[in-house]
């Protein structure tokens, strides 16, 4: 059996190589789902030796079907959010102590110590709805940042100014973690001058407003907040995991996580760095559901095992694989 231990101290390529095609032999026995894809693609189990010949599942499944690894009830149920009448994709999570470590451990890797910040959240869109992961962790981000100061803002903007100003001004460290159209809404009924805080963005206009290219939107973003970068999250509903970006949309992965990108045109195959690819996504945080998933983002890797996120397929634009879930 994989334990969490094996996961979350990962701590070389050579390792995540050999733990990563452990997980998926454990998950092409034990997720029904996942096996009959598989099946559907002729893949021989025994002839898959490296992360390339590994079957990425269609994220498109976890619309359709109950991607679940093992026999066990889920306990937590995560959400997409969606347009009137549209589909959704859910989660089914089955040991919730799996994404709060790999939350947990992520944001200390690349932040350090919650509790030197004060965690502010602007995120509309999520908090108005049930299932959201990120809600979730940000929740316990909050909470584990033990401050009276932390907390979830939704419409009330003038309180969330007087709160970033006078916490900016007092020299203390502040995380701002918004949803893309709330922060471009902060930012028109306010300009700010900050030096003690972080912005990051969680993506998306929720169609709120007209998506924006990333340079465009940070550029405002960090006018607005008179800062020199704008950090990103990079995360999903189908995911435990999160990849962050501290500036010019770079992302970097937490050790038990990577992307790799196939070329748009043959699912099968894959494109070599810095050509733009879909994303496919390596959480093994997620051994409970499926940790090999083909995503619906175009990207670009770099040979640092960095990435950019450029945008997403149109649906005429799915090819190959994707097929099968039509």
């Amino acid at each position: 059996m994989i334990s969490p231990d094996d996961i979350f101290n990962i701590s070389s390529q050579k390792q995540f190589e050999k733990i990563a095609l452990k997980v998926f032999r454990y998950q092409h026995e034990n997720n029904l789902v996942y096996r009959e894809f598989c099946d559907f693609l002729g893949t021989d189990k025994q002839q898959v030796k490296s992360l390339e010949a590994i079957p990425f599942l269609p994220i498109q499944f976890f619309k359709s079907r109950d991607v679940v690894t093992g026999n066990d009830s889920a306990i937590e149920t995560f959400t997409s959010s969606g347009t009137t009448g549209a589909i959704t994709s859910k989660h089914l999570v089955t040991d919730i102590s799996w994404y709060e470590r790999s939350f947990r451990q992520a944001f200390s890797q690349f932040y350090g110590n919650i509790e030197d910040y004060t965690v502010l959240a602007l995120l509309p869109s999520y908090l108005e709805r049930e299932g959201s992961s990120l809600i979730y962790m940000v929740a316990d981000l909050i909470e584990a940042s033990n401050n009276p100061d932390s907390g979830f803002y939704l419409h009330n903007y003038e309180e969330l100014i007087q709160k970033l100003v006078s916490l900016d001004e007092s020299g203390k460290n502040v995380l701002l973690i918004g949803v893309t159209y709330a922060l471009l809404d902060l930012v028109e009924k306010q300009k700010f001058q900050l030096k003690n805080t972080v912005i990051m963005e969680t993506g998306g206009m929720k169609g709120k407003r007209k998506e924006m290219i990333r340079e465009e939107l940070h550029e405002i973003l960090c006018d607005g907040f008179g800062v020199s970068a704008i950090h990103s999250e990079y995360g999903m509903t189908e995911l435990l995991s999160q990849a962050y970006s501290l500036g010019e949309g770079i992302f970097e992965c937490p050790n038990w996580m990577q992307i790799l990108t196939r070329d748009t045109e043959d699912a099968l195959s894959y494109v070599g760095y810095g050509k733009t690819g879909g994303v496919n996504v390596i959480d093994l945080a997620n051994i409970n559901s499926c940790s090999f998933i083909a995503t619906q983002d175009l990207g670009k890797k770099y040979q640092d095992a960095s990435f950019e996120i450029l945008g997403r397929f149109d649906n005429s634009d799915i090819r190959g694989c994707n097929l099968m879930v039509l």
